[in-house]
């Protein structure tokens, strides 16, 4: 056992975009002086936007320094063995004020031929969707590449397009290939694969300060969608209090859904690091002497070699993802 290594916070990274809003500093306390903050990256390992450790004796490492000093005790045998000095997922908060542009994501055959990266499988917890406000994921009908191109031509593609109205405590899964985009009003946690590879299709004809469309990516994004995706996005799940109900488990994540109202004892035998994200109320996870408090909009991560942890709350809900 390590004993180096305990649960980790990191400093979250906020992004500005054209369609964010204000509500991840105003529901989820996060420090942002951005007009739009659309996006809280909490764990990433993407490029240029690598997370700094915010508690305890790490305090100011960055998750590359953690991967090359610490390896498998971080992520796992497994884990390691397959992404090396790479974390394998991103985690963010997203609000959209309005809606983001209708895209999807490259498997990860033509995203490591095109972009040397890997795809991007991902899922959504709706946290907080005003009245009315929507999910836009797959298509209505049945659709083909030919039919698929007349809308895109005509301009016309939302008339194909599925729609689902939603609130707090629904998930999606998001496989690649699917077209999707959050609907404006929608506040959600994101999981995935370690990938900023998107293909925008459509962005409602928007135009920035300067009169300007946003870029997109059509030719790449044609050979990218699957039109014979079955309509299985939306995931039902338990809610058991103080134990694991699980949503998602694909190749490149497990999720849970965990309710607590005591303390739970708990223990890693899973040869990976555990991701706790708070998404109501506050928990406090206890290691050793390491004590670490996490409320609602907040994420830990919980290294591999922490092999025995408590959680304890009153009433709190986390997701737990791991690899």
């Amino acid at each position: 056992m390590n004993k180096t290594l305990y649960p980790l916070k990191f400093t979250p990274i906020l992004k500005e975009k054209i369609w964010g809003g204000q509500k991840l500093r105003t529901l989820l306390n996060k420090e942002s002086d951005l007009p739009n903050s659309g996006e809280s990256w909490e764990i990433t390992d993407v490029d240029d936007n690598t997370s700094i450790v915010c508690n305890g004796a790490l305090k100011g490492k960055s998750l590359k320094d953690l991967l090359e000093s610490f390896g498998s005790e971080l992520i796992g045998i497994h884990n390691y063995r397959i992404f090396k000095n790479k974390f394998p997922l991103l985690i963010k908060f997203i609000d959209a004020k309005e809606a983001l542009s209708i895209q999807l994501h490259p498997n990860d055959k033509l995203a490591a031929e095109r972009h040397n990266s890997f795809g991007k499988t991902e899922m959504w917890y709706v946290m907080q969707a005003d009245k009315d406000s929507k999910l836009i994921v797959g298509f209505n009908q049945n659709v083909d590449s030919e039919k698929y191109l007349k809308h895109l031509e005509d301009k016309t593609l939302p008339e194909i397009l599925n729609f689902d109205t939603v609130k707090k405590g629904d998930t999606y899964f998001i496989e690649v290939g699917r077209l999707h985009a959050i609907g404006a009003g929608v506040m959600l946690a994101e999981i995935q694969q370690t990938s900023d590879v998107t293909y925008r299709v459509y962005d409602w004809d928007r135009v920035d300060d300067d009169g300007n469309e946003r870029e997109l990516h059509n030719d790449l994004a044609i050979d990218a969608i699957d039109f014979n995706m079955p309509d299985n996005f939306r995931v039902a799940y338990s809610k058991t209090e103080n134990q694991l109900n699980q949503m998602v488990s694909c190749p490149y994540f497990t999720t849970s859904y965990l309710e607590v109202t005591t303390t739970l004892k708990k223990e890693n035998n899973k040869d990976s690091f555990i991701i706790y994200i708070c998404v109501e109320g506050s928990v406090t996870i206890t290691y050793n002497e390491h004590s670490e408090n996490i409320k609602k909009g907040e994420t830990i991560l919980v290294p591999a070699a922490v092999e025995h942890y408590e959680i304890n709350s009153k009433k709190a809900t986390l997701l737990e993802v791991y690899v």
